[in-house]
């Protein structure tokens, strides 16, 4: 049953493939509408990419194939195209007609190693995108965003290696398309962006960042200061639990609770990100991971609201971005240091004194600003992009 809709995937993308070139050749010599797409998969960071983008003076618009829990907050919705109400024709002829559509209407694509619309579920096609992409004349900028490099026979982290296999015992199933993916956009793609640990899955970057993430900053309101006693509140997100070293967190805790330090643990899961924000402001401390060795949006959608934050920072990373200048010294993240075996003791130390909740709580906004706001990231990707299209329409170069 399986090498029979095996079969028919790639016959079926044999067939269509004459139709793809004629596209591709036709959006070659085409003026193309906007600037740039982000897409087509459903990430909260594409909205924040739009709005960097747009503040460098660029047109950018996402689109997305499906929608997430998390945010449904996306310029164009293809779950919504009749083509999305028949499996069958979600499956095949809807990421065709995207892809379709995305060379005939953006000029660049910021998109991830999953791949743009022919990355979901073709047989062989998805081989062929960065090329096909290429002769359309559409520049890709190819992103990272975890699980889409993460082909763990690369990984020097052993801890996490076994996390994902008791996670995601799927994702050995995966491991050969992640590494081929990996390869041939690192290979065909404009513009390849590192940052993290995803590279330790990379052999290649042209641009190497601390985190691609970006946000917008809220408003500096009335923060809940963290009294100098009573409980102190922890907030975490195990939205994977071995990942985040999430039993590690349940079990201090209720060790120190056992030895009458007064913790509380909130957990969130699944919740949309308007909930995690305010359950963030209502934490003393947010506890991101303790395995995984960098921080993510968790940490610095908290560090920009001014909260303190728990991670795990692998000292070798660090070593990168201090060794080529994205960071300025080996403190410069106001992150406070732990993993699976002193985080037990690093809580106890911060219930006693909450001074050095303070202290990351300050500095925390100031890096964000620095390194993750649209504004810096709006820097970052408008580098890229005058070389790879030009400036923005309008600009003193352009008009040039």
């Amino acid at each position: 049953m399986k090498f029979a809709y095996y079969t028919f995937r790639v016959f079926f993308e044999v067939t269509i493939l004459p139709v793809l070139l004629l596209m591709v050749f036709i959006a070659r010599n085409s003026r193309k509408r906007i600037d740039v797409g982000l897409g087509p998969f459903p990430l909260i960071n594409n909205i924040y990419h739009k709005r960097a983008l747009e503040l460098a003076g660029y047109s950018a618009e996402t689109f997305v194939s499906q929608v997430w829990h998390i945010t449904s907050n996306f310029d164009v919705r293809f779950d919504q195209h009749v083509l999305s109400k028949n499996i069958l024709a979600r499956k095949f002829l809807l990421n065709i007609y995207i892809f379709c559509w995305s060379v005939q209407r953006y000029r660049a694509l910021i998109i991830y190693f999953d791949g743009g619309p022919l990355g979901q579920g073709t047989a062989f096609l998805w081989r062929l995108e960065p090329y096909l992409y290429r002769l359309a004349g559409v520049k890709t900028i190819v992103l990272p965003y975890g699980s889409d490099v993460q082909a763990m026979s690369r990984s020097p982290n052993l801890q996490f290696k076994h996390a994902m296999a008791m996670d995601y015992p799927q994702h050995r199933t995966r491991h050969a398309h992640i590494q081929a993916m990996v390869d041939v956009w690192s290979s065909v793609g404009s513009h390849i962006v590192g940052g993290c640990e995803w590279v330790d899955y990379m052999h290649h970057w042209d641009t190497l960042m601390i985190a691609h993430f970006s946000i917008q900053l809220p408003e500096q309101g009335e923060r809940k200061p963290s009294g100098s006693e009573g409980p102190l509140k922890l907030l975490h997100a195990p939205n994977h639990r071995e990942i985040k070293g999430t039993r590690h967190i349940i079990r201090a805790v209720e060790e120190l609770r056992a030895e009458g330090i007064d913790v509380e643990l909130v957990m969130v899961e699944r919740v949309p990100n308007e909930e995690v924000r305010r359950l963030i402001l209502e934490a003393d401390v947010i506890v991101d991971q303790l395995v995984i060795g960098w921080y993510a949006m968790f940490a610095i959608e908290a560090m920009a609201s001014g909260k303190p934050v728990i991670c795990h920072l692998r000292r070798d990373l660090e070593e990168l971005y201090v060794a080529t200048g994205l960071l300025d010294s080996f403190d410069e993240i106001p992150i406070i240091r732990a993993d699976a075996f002193s985080f037990k003791e690093v809580i106890r130390t911060l219930h006693a004194d909450r001074d050095i909740l303070v202290s990351a709580a300050r500095r925390g906004r100031g890096y964000i600003e620095r390194h993750h706001s649209i504004e810096s990231i709006s820097l970052a990707f408008s580098k890229v992009l005058a070389r790879l299209i030009g400036p923005p329409e309008g600009t003193v170069e352009n008009r040039a």
